[in-house]
């Protein structure tokens, strides 16, 4: 069954209570005072059915210009909106805030309601005419506009049918997207625990499901305890629907207006945001302190402008807020709106040196409406994919030119060659400096050539056709030269030739110029086998004893093999342990090992 939810707007008075009413039978005005006074002063809500079988709810909203504030909440997390204007007033100054709220917020869906056509049915069709030239521009500029009269019921038939046109035409959210349910309201219930409500405009809820919340800034968890739409309970909500939210692991008191439900590691909480103008003043003119509404947040913000179309925000408190969110922006302690802003950045770079506004300014005038991975991926030479899904930035499929994605990561292609092109020049450098070197330590490779993060160093290195052994980066191509060792090296090689299992001593090696260090790069490039205590062999030795221990009776002593090897016990031990190690030899008891065929 298709729902929906329906937020009205319109000046105070002009009768949005009384035709929510009239259409669903439930009273929205919920305080005493309201009723007393006849005002609407907070988020009422009310649901009914079309005949066409959806189901609608509505917020109703304040339109007094003290609780324009209360109207924002109320309206920003609604997909559809009925814009109410009374006949025999017409347009008035609060039909032009919720006109700018709704234009600022970007909303596209939605009916027109003439109400009060029974006092001056003369007047329809000039007030329709009215309404439609102040809403020119906005989302409602072409939405269908019915005349009615609540208390006579007049028209009501008209306009559910009206309505019902709207929202057969009306985008339906998925409901397997990330969930962020602004939360209007919150209050204890004895014996239950905290519930809070809100509009369910995507994703969904189930009964036992963990979520964050992102209360003031602090990311607290808890668990649903019990669901209830149009007070029925339920085991899972889907969108588009009021939804009340009994939750388990919270205090009374924790949570207002303005935090929010989120899907576990689903959204960043953003400070700072840069933003193009959608409606209203030009930024250059903005006040440096404002108030910014989004879904039913408010909060401070600091605005530093980069020009007329663009600015940075900076919120009292962190906020889940995505790239292609809406803003409205209102004067601090006033009711007008000032206007409305889109999110282009959550994570903007910092503005430390001079001049860094002006090329800013000149950075996010090229940022496309919606996000652009190629540009935020270009900005930073690499992201996470799973980031930019947080950020609210779609990833083509297939990636477009000057992309390229590595496991979890995509990559500009542009900075991947730069980066190849850097590995290959520090590691050349690395052993033309010193030849011994055992390479490029990888952690400084991955510092220095500014990697977001270490998992991307090995397709780096690949691309560079170089690799990665033992903690350092080495090319598997390079001549194993080891520059002035070479002299030493070749005495060590000529002599060994000469008697493979004569281990030359360590005053020999000193001799030589084969120190410690001279020793290990030899070894690391496969010129020499280093053996415990200090024996130096070359690397075909093993083969060359196996041939020879395999001719000796078996199994056989250490001292037999000695001999065979016309070596010594020093050599021998070692080598023969190593020959055990490597699976080729074992031993049968205590002194005699045998060849394993």
């Amino acid at each position: 069954m298709s729902r929906f939810v329906v937020a009205t707007a319109g000046h105070v008075d002009h009768g949005k209570s009384t035709l929510v009413k009239a259409l669903t039978g439930l009273e929205t005005d919920r305080w005493e005072e309201e009723r007393r006074r006849g005002l609407t002063i907070d988020l009422g809500f009310a649901w009914t059915q079309l005949p066409s079988g959806r189901e609608v709810a509505f917020v109703d909203v304040p339109g007094h210009e003290r609780f324009l504030g209360n109207m924002l909440a109320g309206l920003g997390p609604a997909p559809v909106v009925c814009f109410v204007v009374a006949v025999d007033e017409g347009w008035r100054a609060q039909s032009t805030d919720h006109r700018d709220a709704l234009a600022a917020l970007g909303i596209e869906h939605g009916i027109i309601a003439l109400t009060r056509a029974d006092r001056a049915p003369d007047r329809v069709e000039e007030v329709e005419a009215e309404v439609r030239a102040h809403l020119a521009g906005t989302g409602l500029a072409a939405a269908p506009a019915v005349a009615v009269a609540a208390p006579t019921g007049a028209g009501l038939a008209d306009f559910t049918a009206a309505l019902d046109t709207v929202l057969a035409r009306a985008p339906q959210p998925d409901p397997r997207a990330r969930l962020r349910l602004w939360i209007d309201r919150s209050f204890p219930i004895s014996g239950a625990g905290t519930v809070v409500t809100g509009t369910l405009a995507a994703g969904s809820l189930a009964v036992g499901e963990r979520l964050e919340i992102a209360a003031a800034g602090d990311l607290l968890t808890a668990e649903v305890r019990g669901l209830q739409s149009e007070d029925r309970p339920a085991q899972r909500l889907e969108p588009v629907v009021r939804a009340a939210v009994n939750m388990r692991g919270i205090t009374a008191g924790a949570l207002s207006r303005g935090d929010a439900l989120l899907t576990p590691g689903a959204w960043p909480l953003v400070e700072v945001v840069d933003v193009r103008r959608r409606t209203g003043e030009d930024l250059g003119s903005a006040p440096r302190e404002l108030t910014a509404h989004v879904g039913t947040a408010s909060a401070a913000v600091h605005v530093r402008p980069f020009d007329s179309e663009h600015a940075r925000l900076a919120f009292a408190h962190p906020l889940p807020l995505q790239v292609g969110d809406r803003i409205v922006l209102r004067g601090s302690g006033e009711h007008m709106v000032f206007g409305g802003a889109e999110i282009l950045d959550i994570d903007p770079p910092a503005l430390n040196r001079r001049g860094a506004g002006t090329r800013r300014a000149r950075e996010v005038a090229a940022y496309p409406w919606g996000g652009s991975a190629l540009v935020e991926v270009a900005r930073r030479g690499a992201m996470e994919g799973a980031a930019l899904a947080r950020a609210g930035i779609t990833v083509p499929s297939p990636l477009p030119h000057g992309l390229r994605r590595e496991g979890a990561w995509l990559v500009s292609q542009e900075r991947f060659e730069a980066w190849a092109a850097d590995v290959r020049e520090r590691a050349a450098r690395e052993h033309r400096d010193d030849p011994l070197s055992a390479g490029l330590p990888a952690g400084a490779a991955v510092s220095a050539l500014g990697l977001p993060a270490a998992d991307l160093l090995n397709p780096v290195l690949r691309a560079a056709g170089l690799a990665q052994a033992g903690g350092r980066i080495v090319d598997p191509g390079r001549a194993a030269g080891l520059g002035a060792a070479e002299a030493g090296l070749a005495r060590l090689e000529r002599h060994l030739a000469a008697q493979p299992f004569r281990a030359p001593e360590a005053e020999d090696l000193a001799a030589w110029g084969l120190g410690p260090r001279e020793l290990a790069a030899a070894a690391r490039v496969g010129r020499i086998l280093r053996l415990p205590d200090g024996v130096v062999l070359l690397p075909p030795a093993p083969a060359q004893a196996m041939r020879v221990l395999s001719r000796l009776g078996q199994p056989f002593t250490a001292s037999q093999a000695r001999q065979a090897l016309e070596t010594t016990r020093r050599v021998a031990i070692p080598l023969l342990e190593h020959l055990d190690a490597k699976g080729w030899t074992r031993r049968v008891d205590g002194s005699r090992r045998e060849v394993v065929r």
